[in-house]
């Protein structure tokens, strides 16, 4: 009866889907009603004996609905809401406007996707997810607007870089630990990851939105500039480029530092406190008050005054990532990790597709791209290490089963993953919306990284 537990996963996201799309129901209360909903199923099914399990109540499953609404918004609250800020201040400063005219000018409207692509893969290779989505938002909005067109044909071939970039390449955590547990060289990872990552943005990029229909969204309320910044007050284009980079620029300055760095001592200490991401965001922000603000000869109160409209816009969003962390939660709880590697461990297949779909079904059910990589990372590698050498079986490459669990860490997510909602509150979609784009966006992505995998198997494993 361990299929219950499936079971209750999907009646608990179609509940929210019906509640949302049909019945125009808030998203966070649709959210909390199917994590709910599947608690609730649970305990009585454990209850009935229908399942094995710990025996729950009503109370444990509101601890567990509050667990993962608060460690949810925990690590996201500040990073989303602090580059919302960073974003409105880029916006009404014009300096969103800058960095577009910049581009076009200089490049021209032929070459600006290609541009905006470049951003959106150092920017995920550099910085924490969120944090690279945050930043890049507003300079999608910014460009279309200079470019005079629909905001989504630029979206989702910068966003693909983002989300490539930050699944496939060290240094983001999900690459490292899977580089770790399959003890992969990381030289090998970035040699098959390159064309992987090309490949994957180029169809994503510029063949999937052929087949999307019509990308013309509205534009979006949240990245409204209040005022048309003439060119001359605008912040320089160094300026308005490098602040959003700040976060970056820390992290990966602490990163080389730990090099030399021993930790436990107080430099250790202090370098990683002001390299993690809310600190490093923190300090972009108070930077963007600055640069963005005080400097441009506008008064503080100006600057708080768009503090308090990039809160208020992005309060809903917040609330909402809180919601999914609740539903992710109950989920996760239920074991349905172990479950589908259960199931799987025992099926003949080539190595790499079912790295890859192991990976997937445990993403679409937790929402979690390291998690969902990390647990199939030690089914898959059960399979195929030698426990006594620790090396892979013949034929196996294990840069190349790096790549594909990645790409698997990589697919279609729905209501139960933050960046969903991220793509969703930033772009003013609606759900359908989200699912079209952002959904497929992904879907896209992974079976492109898959097909790639299997390509070089051909030739090298």
């Amino acid at each position: 009866m361990e299929w219950l537990h499936i079971l209750w996963i999907v009646l608990g996201i179609g509940l929210m889907l019906v509640l949302n799309i049909k019945y125009k129901l808030n998203a966070m209360l649709a959210l909390l009603l199917a994590a709910l909903l599947i608690g609730v199923a649970e305990m009585v099914s454990v209850l009935a004996g229908w399942i094995p399990g710990d025996e729950l109540t009503l109370g444990s499953l509101l601890d567990t609905m509050m667990t993962g609404f608060g460690s949810t918004l925990g690590s996201l609250a500040i990073i989303v809401v602090f580059g919302a800020v960073i974003g409105k201040l880029m916006v009404d400063s014009g300096a969103a406007a800058q960095i577009a005219q910049t581009l076009i000018d200089r490049l021209g409207l032929r070459w600006v996707k290609v541009s905006l692509v470049v951003c959106g893969t150092v920017f995920g290779l550099a910085m924490f997810y969120e944090v690279a989505f945050i930043v890049l938002a507003p300079l999608i909005i910014a460009v279309a607007h200079e470019a005079k067109m629909p905001f989504m044909k630029l979206a989702i071939p910068a966003v693909a870089a983002t989300t490539t970039a930050h699944s496939l390449f060290v240094p983001q955590p999900g690459p490292v630990a899977l580089v770790d547990a399959y003890n992969a060289d990381t030289g090998m990872t970035y040699i098959y990851g390159i064309p992987i990552a090309i490949a994957t943005i180029a169809v994503t990029g510029w063949v999937l939105p052929r087949f999307l229909g019509s990308l013309d969204y509205a534009e979006p309320a949240m990245m409204k500039q209040d005022e048309v910044v003439a060119p001359e007050n605008r912040p320089s284009f160094a300026i308005s480029i490098l602040t959003p980079l700040i976060p970056a620029i820390i992290m990966i300055t602490a990163t080389v530092a730990n090099v030399w760095l021993t930790e436990g001592t107080w430099s250790y200490d202090v370098v990683n406190f002001i390299g993690s991401s809310p600190v490093a965001i923190t300090i972009a922000m108070i930077a963007a008050f600055f640069l963005f603000g005080t400097r441009q000869d506008r008064p503080f109160s100006w600057v708080m005054d768009k503090f308090d409209e990039a809160v208020k816009a992005i309060a809903g969003v917040v609330l909402i990532i809180g919601a999914g962390g609740a539903l992710k939660e109950i989920i996760i709880d239920t074991g349905i990790g172990d479950l589908i590697g259960g199931l799987m461990t025992g099926v003949d297949a080539n190595p790499y597709i079912m790295a890859w779909l192991i990976t997937v079904m445990i993403r679409l059910a937790t929402g979690q791209g390291v998690v969902s990589a990390m647990t199939a990372a030690g089914i898959i590698s059960a399979a195929v290490m030698d426990p006594a050498s620790g090396q892979m079986m013949a034929g196996v490459d294990p840069a190349l089963l790096v790549m594909a669990t990645a790409a698997g860490s990589n697919t279609l997510t729905h209501v139960n993953d933050a960046s969903f909602w991220l793509f969703k509150g930033y772009f003013g979609l609606s759900v359908k919306d989200t699912l079209k784009t952002w959904g497929l966006l992904q879907l896209c992505n992974s079976l492109v990284g898959l097909g790639m995998v299997l390509l070089l198997s051909l030739f090298v494993g």
